[in-house]
């Protein structure tokens, strides 16, 4: 059973998707949401809830294509979302997530634009290529919004939504409250050194689940043990080379640039 009408926001990580699932979506009206904890059951949610307009929230990255051809094959009738991100900001954002999470590599270790060998693909950042692949596999034209607008002016980025998907939402609910900040540099070096010497790397090393919920546990001291106890080391302990390469960065905005321009020129429905 299809509904008459499925919102479903792919959310490109990094891209306010945390702050739209927390603090936006639970409350627009005239929109069932289904909270992105539950997405694990999300086919079996859709069959038994009897709301006519759902809303639908994923925070995707690596797996976007295996995940919209997973939701297509059983719901075409549906609106796609997407936020999308600057390329250079959205790889410094992405590759300092990595980092905190264990990465040890190079910035072209995450991202090669020469040869295509990085642990993201070119095609994860070609964001043409997956507002066509939306349009392919949903009915649907996909609605296309943008990351620093919903940083710069939040309160009209979400009657933007509104407008596009004909709901309401009263502000005042909305908390627009910073969140923490970013780690800082220094704090992303130590916990790249030590992924040199101890993998932090998220992943599942016991089947049994209470050595799992036990290796986690240590997982998650020497990470945030290391964090918040390298900000009471000295500076001169750290070289001065940024994390990441600022003439790298340029060469990502470069590279992308026709793609970032045609994004922006995409129209809504409702904007045309």
């Amino acid at each position: 059973m299809e509904y008459k009408v499925i919102f479903f926001h792919v959310g490109i990580s990094k891209t306010g998707s945390t702050f739209l699932q927390k603090k936006v979506f639970p409350y627009i009206k005239k929109l069932h949401y289904l909270p992105t904890n539950r997405y694990k059951k999300i086919f079996s949610d859709l069959n038994s809830i009897k709301k006519e307009r759902v809303l639908v929230s994923r925070e995707l990255d690596r797996q976007f294509e295996a995940e919209i051809i997973r939701f297509s094959s059983q719901y075409r009738n549906v609106t796609p979302i997407i936020v999308l991100r600057k390329h250079d900001e959205y790889f410094a954002s992405q590759y300092r997530r990595f980092v905190k999470n264990g990465f040890k590599g190079k910035e072209t270790d995450f991202l090669s634009l020469k040869n295509d060998t990085g642990f993201f693909k070119k095609i994860h950042f070609n964001f043409s290529h997956q507002i066509s692949f939306l349009k392919t596999h949903f009915n649907n034209d996909p609605i296309v919004l943008f990351h620093h607008d919903l940083k710069s002016q939040p309160r009209i980025f979400i009657k933007t939504f509104c407008q596009l998907t004909n709901t309401e939402v009263d502000l005042e609910n909305i908390n627009f409250g910073k969140k923490h900040g970013s780690y800082s540099e220094k704090q992303l070096k130590t916990i790249k050194a030590i992924s040199n010497w101890f993998n932090l790397e998220k992943r599942r090393v016991f089947k049994n689940p209470i050595l799992h919920l036990f290796w986690r546990f240590i997982h998650a001291v020497v990470r945030y043990g290391a964090l918040y106890f390298s900000k009471l080391l000295p500076n001169f302990m750290y070289s001065k080379e940024p994390l990441i390469d600022p003439v790298y960065l340029e060469e990502i905005r470069n590279y992308f640039k026709d793609d970032w321009e045609a994004c922006l020129a995409y129209q809504n429905k409702k904007q045309k």
